[in-house]
C-alpha cells in the first residue's frame, strides 16, 4: 500500500495518469498488487489508473513511450522497464530517477554512481542535473525544475552532448563543458 501511496501521490502532482504494471495473468503476488491498486484508485478520483501486464507495458514504451506518465511496479519489473526507457531515450546518462517513500527522498541518476569515471571528464552529467530538476518538482519547485529541464532541453538542441549521445561530427564535450553549459543558460534565463 505504501508504494502506490506514493505513486498515487506523485501522480496528483504531474498529469494524473498512473499506469500499474503487473503479471497478474501469471504471479499471485502480482494478483494482490492489483487488488490493492484497484481499491486504492477510488481514493485518487482525479488519477486515470490503467493497469498493464508487463509484457504489454514494455511494447507500448517503444510504440507510444509518451503515453506513460507515472508508472509503478515491483522492483524486477522496474529494472527491465527501465533498462528499455534507457534505449529509448538514448542512453542511460539521461534518465534521471527518485526513490521516495514516507521519509526521505533521494533523486540520482538511474545509472548510480560511476566512480570509475572520477576526473576523467567522461561522465554524461544530464542524468544527475534532472534529478535536481525532479527534486525541486517534489518539492513544489515547479519553476526551478521546469527552467533545469529546459536547459537540459537546450543543450541537447544545440548538440552540447557528451560522446555517448553525440550526434555524428557533433563537437565532443566532456562532464564539465556541459554542465558549465547547463549553468550559462540557467544563469542567462
Amino acid at each position: 500500500e505504501r508504494i502506490l501511496k506514493v505513486a498515487f501521490e506523485y501522480a496528483m502532482k504531474r498529469r494524473k495518469h498512473l499506469t500499474v504494471v503487473d503479471k497478474a495473468n501469471v504471479l499471485a503476488s502480482s494478483r494482490l498488487w492489483r487488488q490493492i491498486a484497484q481499491e486504492m484508485a477510488p481514493q485518487y478520483p482525479e488519477v486515470t489508473t490503467d493497469y498493464m501486464f508487463v509484457d504489454n507495458a514494455a511494447m507500448k514504451m517503444l510504440q507510444d513511450p509518451c503515453f506513460f506518465d507515472v508508472m509503478v511496479t515491483e522492483n524486477t519489473f522496474g529494472d527491465i522497464l527501465t533498462d528499455e526507457g534507457s534505449v529509448i531515450s538514448g542512453s542511460m546518462g539521461l534518465l534521471p530517477s527518485a526513490s521516495t517513500g514516507e521519509s526521505t527522498p533521494v533523486f540520482e541518476p538511474i545509472h548510480g554512481s560511476w566512480p570509475q569515471a572520477k576526473g576523467l571528464n567522461i561522465a554524461n552529467p544530464l542524468a544527475q542535473i534532472l534529478s535536481v530538476a525532479m527534486l525541486f518538482e517534489y518539492f513544489d519547485l515547479k519553476e526551478e525544475g521546469t527552467l533545469i529541464r529546459k536547459a537540459v532541453d537546450a543543450s541537447l538542441d544545440e548538440n552540447v552532448r557528451t560522446p555517448e549521445i553525440q550526434v555524428e561530427g557533433g563537437a565532443k564535450y566532456g562532464t564539465k563543458e556541459v554542465g558549465s553549459w547547463i549553468v550559462d543558460y540557467i544563469k542567462k534565463a
